[in-house]
C-alpha cells in the first residue's frame, strides 16, 4: 500500500499515544517523586532541579532538528528511534546507582531526545494519515496521551514510588515503548516528496541555540546555590545571550535555517505556538505544589500525588470536549476559555497561607480547574497550529510547536522550582499574620506561593497573545 492510500487507523494511533507517554507520563513523574529520587540517590536539591527539567530542555532543543528529518528520511523512522531510545534512557535511570548523578542525568538527556523524535513526528503522521474529523479526533486523543499523561503522572509517580519504588515507573515505561513499537512497525513510510528540494543541515544554529538554552538552564538551576553574583553564573549568562544573539544572526542569513521563521507569518500559527510554550511553562505548578506539601505538611509523594487526581479526571473528561468547540467555535473561544479555567485554579494552589488540611481540599480543587482548561486548550490549540501549516512543512512546524511545549515546561519548571528554593530559606517575617497556622514552615509557603503566582502570570500573557493573533471563528484547513 503506497503512502497515498493508506488511512491511519485506531492500531497506528493506540501505538503513537503509546510513544508519547513514555515521555508526558513516565519522564515526568520527577515532578513529583524528585524528593524520594533525591533521598535515594543521594544527590542534592540543585542537581535534583536541573535533573527534572533537563529532559524537556533537550526535547525543546532537538525537536525541531528531528521534525525536519523525520520530513526528509521518515517521521515512522524517526518515530522508532525516538521509542528505541526512551527504552535506552529508562534503562539507565532504571539502574542509577546511589552517589552519582551520571547514570540519571544521561538517562534524562536521552529521555529528552527521544521525546524530541516522537513528538514531531507522530503529529505529523497525523496530518499525513488523518483528514477531517478523523483528524481531530487523533489529534485528541494524541493530546490524551500528551495532556492527560502529565495529568495522571503526578498521580502515578507517587503511587509506584510509594508502593515498589520509583525504579519501577521507568521498568514499565520500558514495556510501554516496547508496545508501542510493536504497533507502529507496519505502518507505511511518510516523508517528503523526491520532488521536494532537501537543503543541508544548519549545524551552526543548532550548536548556538543548545549553549545558549543549556547555559540558561543552569544559570536557573545553580544561581541561588553557586551565588548569582559569582564569575561562573555571570560567565554562563554572558555565554547564554552571545549564544542566542548568534543564534539569531545564523538564522537571518541562511536559507537552511535550524527554525523556518517563515512559519510565524501565519498567526494563527503564531498565536497556538506563544500560548502553547506558556500554558506548558505552568508545569511549574506541579512541582512546587506537590513538594510544598511534601515538605511543609509531611506528606509522601502519593499523598501529594491524589491532589492531583481531579486534574486527571478533568482533562480526560474535556479533551473531547474541546475538540467539539473547536468544530463549533473555532479555536479562539475554546483555547481562551482554557487559559481563563486553567489560570483559575493556578491561583486556587497559590494559597498557601491557609491551613493544611484546607489546603489539600483547595489545591485538589485548583488541578481539577487547572485540567479542566488544559482540556478546553488542548485540541484547538494543536488542530490551529497544524490546519493552516502546507503538509510538507508539517513536520518542521509541529517541530517548532512541540518546541515550545518542551522549551515552555523545561523553563517554567526550572524558574518555578529555582524561586521556590531560592526564597525557601528568606527570613519573611513580614509575612507573619497572614499564614494560619504554624510558624515553623512559613518561608516555605511564602516561596510556594510566589512561585505559583509567577505561573499565572503566564497565564495572563498566553490569553492576551491568543487575543492578539488567534482570528476568531472557524480557519481553513491547509492540506
Amino acid at each position: 500500500m503506497t503512502t497515498q492510500e493508506y488511512q491511519g487507523n485506531d492500531r497506528l494511533l493506540l501505538g503513537m499515544v503509546l510513544g508519547v507517554i513514555t515521555f508526558w507520563l513516565f519522564a515526568q513523574t520527577t515532578l513529583n517523586i524528585a524528593p524520594t529520587m533525591r533521598t535515594d540517590l543521594g544527590i542534592d536539591v540543585n542537581n535534583s532541579n536541573i535533573a527534572v527539567s533537563i529532559t524537556a530542555l533537550f526535547s525543546g532543543i532537538f525537536i525541531v532538528v528531528f521534525g525536519d528529518l523525520g520530513d526528509r528520511f521518515g517521521r515512522l523512522k524517526m518515530t522508532k528511534i525516538g521509542i528505541i531510545l526512551s527504552i535506552l534512557g529508562s534503562l539507565l535511570i532504571a539502574a542509577s546507582p546511589r552517589g552519582t548523578i551520571i547514570f540519571l542525568m544521561t538517562g534524562r538527556i536521552i529521555q529528552g531526545l527521544s521525546a524530541a523524535c516522537i513528538m514531531p513526528s507522530t503529529l505529523a503522521l497525523i496530518k499525513a494519515y488523518y483528514q477531517g474529523a478523523s483528524r481531530q479526533r487523533a489529534i485528541s486523543f494524541w493530546s490524551i496521551g500528551s495532556w492527560g499523561g502529565s495529568g495522571f503522572c503526578s498521580l502515578f509517580g507517587g503511587i509506584v514510588a510509594s508502593t515498589i519504588g520509583w525504579r519501577w515507573i521507568f521498568w514499565f515505561s520500558i514495556l510501554i515503548a516496547i508496545v508501542s513499537y510493536l504497533l507502529i512497525r507496519e505502518t507505511p513510510e511518510s516523508k517528503k516528496s523526491v520532488t521536494d528540494k532537501v537543503q543541508g543541515f544548519d549545524f551552526s544554529g543548532v550548536l548556538t541555540f543548545m549553549i545558549g538554552m543549556v547555559a540558561i538552564n543552569i544559570v536557573i538551576g545553580l544561581g541561588a546555590r553557586i551565588g548569582w553574583s559569582s564569575s561562573v553564573i555571570l560567565g554562563l549568562a554572558v555565554l547564554a545571550v552571545a549564544a542566542l544573539y548568534a543564534f539569531f544572526r545564523i538564522e537571518r542569513s541562511k536559507e537552511n535555517r535550524f527554525i523556518d521563521f517563515n512559519l510565524f507569518s501565519n498567526k494563527t500559527y503564531t498565536g497556538a505556538t506563544i500560548s502553547n510554550f506558556l500554558l506548558n511553562g505552568a508545569a511549574g505548578t506541579i512541582i512546587v505544589a506537590l513538594t510544598v506539601v511534601q515538605l511543609g505538611a509531611g506528606l509522601t509523594s502519593f499523598q501529594a500525588g491524589l491532589l492531583t487526581i481531579g486534574y486527571l479526571v478533568a482533562i480526560l473528561l474535556t479533551i473531547r470536549v474541546g475538540e467539539k468547540l473547536l468544530q463549533r467555535w473555532g479555536a479562539r473561544k475554546p483555547m481562551v476559555l482554557g487559559c481563563i479555567i486553567t489560570g483559575a485554579g493556578i491561583l486556587l494552589t497559590s494559597f498557601t497561607f491557609v491551613l493544611a488540611q484546607q489546603y489539600m481540599i483547595i489545591a485538589t480543587i485548583g488541578f481539577t480547574l487547572f485540567g479542566i482548561g488544559l482540556g478546553f486548550y488542548a485540541t484547538p490549540s494543536t488542530d490551529a497550529a497544524l490546519s493552516t501549516i502546507p503538509t510538507e512543512k508539517a513536520g518542521s512546524a509541529s517541530g517548532i510547536y512541540k518546541m515550545a511545549s518542551s522549551l515552555g515546561a523545561a523553563l517554567g519548571v526550572a524558574i518555578s522550582a529555582a524561586l521556590f528554593t531560592g526564597l525557601s530559606d528568606r527570613d519573611v517575617h513580614f509575612t507573619q499574620g497572614i499564614f494560619w497556622g504554624r510558624t515553623s514552615n512559613i518561608s516555605i509557603r511564602y516561596a510556594a506561593a510566589i512561585a505559583l503566582l509567577f505561573n499565572l502570570g503566564m497565564l495572563l500573557v498566553a490569553i492576551i497573545s491568543i487575543m492578539m493573533t488567534v482570528p476568531a471563528g472557524k480557519s481553513e484547513t491547509i492540506e
